[in-house]
């Protein structure tokens, strides 16, 4: 769907992710006329791959299960995230108009929450919670956006088992790491498997979906239910400035005029590896990047805004969302980035860096395990590590893209995704790890384990 001529709205919102949508809901649900452009043919952006993971402090669900928090506590705990970038307006306005913004949207739209138990990034440090901050789009069937379905990305496949999605909030992770032992879980897990194969033989893909699809499906239906136009293969090429004002929209074969304004919510830069050697050292000396986002992510509405004296600091300690992840081998050759989200803090699970040593708390969040391990391979040409455990984890808990019993591992181990070996010896020799590291750090991990400790980390 593209714009056949020039057309004017109130508002122009550049990207069809979370941000983008959300902006052209609330512009509607205000009386303004609004159209989305989104260069890719399908919508949802970044929000379509991601967790789909708010952090609103004080929202309803944190209130309704009687969680204590407070407006200072948020603030405080800002203060320590932002540090020298922390502006006091700006994280107010935050604070205040979440909860705000959660209770707008599941009272005026498809977009409905659910609380985690997810904590905060840094629980322990001032103003920090274990619980209730952190919200997430409740599960729907995108059976309901009826003819668009065909135009909403798909979720990231890694994190999708033969193209079913679950997650952590809900019963399915449960069940399925159950299904051998239990027979409820194994009837559970029989059901939905028959209703995920049902849905892909009839709409082409499984409907059932969470996480970020969640929230991109819910706001599109949104988007659709309001018939705000949101064009599809449509590229922003340009923003029109008169008069010093930026006006409008340039598309191909048409010009989008923008009466109060134009958004620019087309998410980083994740693919654009000229800025990323600007701002990662560990890129500009040769090593490798690899992002689980669309590939599209090559910060266009940056350099839109540049054109026109916008300015888009890069130099921020966090202005990437590091996460470790791993190279899923494909069968036509490449690979695909798997997120290490869930695996890398199950029990018997350590990450070593080739020299056998330990980096990190493996169970800190995972941008902590990101950074943790760009500063371990400071001046080193590869910015990888390990993760490492016996055979008996890796069949309870699954490792990576590789699954628990009983999917078979036999195929991880043939594409060379998964390193195995009798010996901690054999493993190294395999993996590539310095042999005297590994055995002097599992030596000092299990001495300590076995009385609940980690005075390393």
């Amino acid at each position: 769907m593209q714009p056949e001529r020039d057309e004017a709205f109130d508002v122009v919102v550049v990207g069809s992710g979370a941000g983008g949508m959300s902006t052209a809901i609330t512009a509607k649900k205000n009386g303004l006329s609004v159209a989305i452009v989104e260069k890719e043919p399908v919508f949802g952006g970044t929000t379509a791959f991601s967790g789909g993971v708010l952090w609103i402090p004080l929202n309803r669900h944190a209130r309704d299960a009687g969680i204590a928090d407070s407006r200072d506590d948020a603030i405080t705990y800002m203060k320590q995230e932002t540090g020298n970038y922390y502006s006091a307006e700006a994280v107010e306005a935050f604070i205040d108009a979440g909860p705000e913004m959660v209770d707008f949207f599941e009272r005026e739209t498809a977009v409905q929450f659910v609380p985690t138990l997810y904590p905060d990034y840094h629980p322990d440090v001032p103003g920090g919670v274990d619980v209730g901050r952190s919200i997430l789009a409740a599960p729907f069937d995108t059976s309901a956006l009826g003819r668009n379905l065909g135009r909403l990305r798909p979720p990231l496949s890694t994190i999708t088992f033969m193209g079913m999605m679950f997650n952590s909030s809900n019963a399915d992770i449960k069940h399925f790491f159950n299904a051998t032992k239990n027979p409820a879980s194994f009837a559970y897990v029989a059901r939905r498997m028959v209703k995920h194969f049902s849905e892909v033989a009839r709409y082409g893909r499984g409907v059932q979906v969470t996480s970020g699809n969640a929230l991109a499906a819910r706001l599109a239906k949104s988007v659709f239910d309001l018939d705000i136009p949101l064009y599809t293969e449509t590229p922003a090429e340009e923003l029109i400035v008169e008069d010093g004002r930026v006006c409008g929209v340039r598309v191909p074969g048409a010009r989008l005029t923008a009466r109060k304004g134009v958004v620019i919510a087309t998410g980083g830069f994740a693919h654009d590896i000229e800025k990323l050697k600007k701002a990662y050292p560990h890129l500009a000396r040769g090593g490798e990047h690899f992002s689980p986002v669309p590939e599209a992510n090559t910060g266009d509405g940056i350099r839109l805004a540049e054109a026109v004296g916008g300015h888009a600091p890069i130099e921020f300690n966090d202005t990437s969302a590091w996460m470790p992840v791993s190279k899923v081998p494909q069968r036509g050759g490449g690979f695909r980035a798997f997120p290490h989200l869930l695996d890398r803090y199950k029990p018997g699970i350590i990450a070593v860096l080739k020299n056998g040593r330990r980096f990190t708390n493996e169970s800190e969040s995972y941008h902590d395990v990101g950074a943790a391990l760009m500063r371990a391979c400071e001046g080193q040409a590869e910015t990888a590590a390990w993760l490492i455990c016996d055979h008996p984890t890796i069949r309870k808990y699954g490792l990576g893209f590789a699954k628990p019993a009983p999917v078979p591992l036999a195929p991880h181990i043939a594409n060379g995704y998964v390193k195995k070996g009798r010996s901690l010896a054999e493993l190294a020799e395999a993996a590539g790890i310095d042999r005297a590291g590994l055995e002097a750090t599992v030596a000092e991990y299990n001495s300590h384990a076995g009385k609940g400790e980690d005075p390393a980390f």
